[in-house]
């Protein structure tokens, strides 16, 4: 048997092995607050309830004060490569604190646990596995963390390109859903005809509509391209 079997049979069996190794209940507790955490559960809650904001992503993040009068630190009128600099710097706290709560419920074994109970369901819809699913829930409401915490995955081997080009699409669909939606489309609420949470339900909803597009391009149009990718 040649080398390069050994090493593929080998490899099989490790991720047999990873695939097999028991989820304890830690694992589904931390991976309970995850979503918690990252999906927005917890954001703008009543005046009652709103202690539980310290464990919301968006509120944990803040935001930057303003200087003479501008909205943030990086100020009004910049632009070129100084302006995108300080944009790119503002970015900078909320990836770091996505990339370091993850490591530390990674350790916990939340991905794993994420990866057993998401597969099902990701698998047949997006044909993705579920470890990517803590990534496509920090998209609701950060898509600079969730495109971070995907980055992490194809980093480490984890995705394949096709999984990362039908990732992209699911999250490119309405982007910081969950953010964006009540921090922008607030100011209409008045004005709905129907409950607030209806509009919200629907543009999840067609997010995976995107990502079943992209996957369906991939699989036909694309279909050669992603062959040995």
């Amino acid at each position: 048997m040649s080398s390069e079997t050994l090493t593929a049979s080998n490899g099989i069996q490790a991720q047999e092995a990873e695939e097999a190794e028991k989820v304890g209940v830690g694992a589904y507790i931390s991976l309970f607050f995850a979503m918690c955490f990252f999906s927005g559960v917890f954001y703008k809650m009543p005046d009652a309830y709103r202690w539980l904001g310290a464990f919301d992503f968006t509120t944990l993040i803040g935001k930057f004060g303003s200087v003479s009068g501008a909205a943030t630190f990086v100020g009004k009128g910049g632009l070129s490569a100084r302006a995108g600099f300080l944009f790119a710097l503002s970015l900078v706290p909320g990836v770091m604190l996505a990339l370091g709560l993850l490591e530390v419920l990674s350790h916990y074994g939340a991905l794993k646990a994420a990866q057993k109970l998401m597969t099902p369901l990701l698998r047949p819809i997006l044909g993705v596995p579920g470890i990517t699913g803590l990534a496509l829930i920090t998209d609701l409401q950060s898509t600079d963390a969730g495109a971070a915490l995907t980055k992490g995955l194809v980093d480490s081997g984890k995705i394949s390109k096709e999984n990362l080009v039908v990732i992209a699409g699911w999250q490119y669909a309405g982007a910081g859903l969950i953010n964006n939606y009540f921090s922008i489309a607030s100011a209409l609420f008045m004005a709905f005809l129907v409950p607030v949470w209806i509009p919200l339900v629907v543009m999840f909803c067609l997010k995976f509509v995107g990502g079943v597009f992209v996957r369906f391009c991939l699989k036909t149009f694309y279909k050669k391209d992603f062959q040995n990718a």
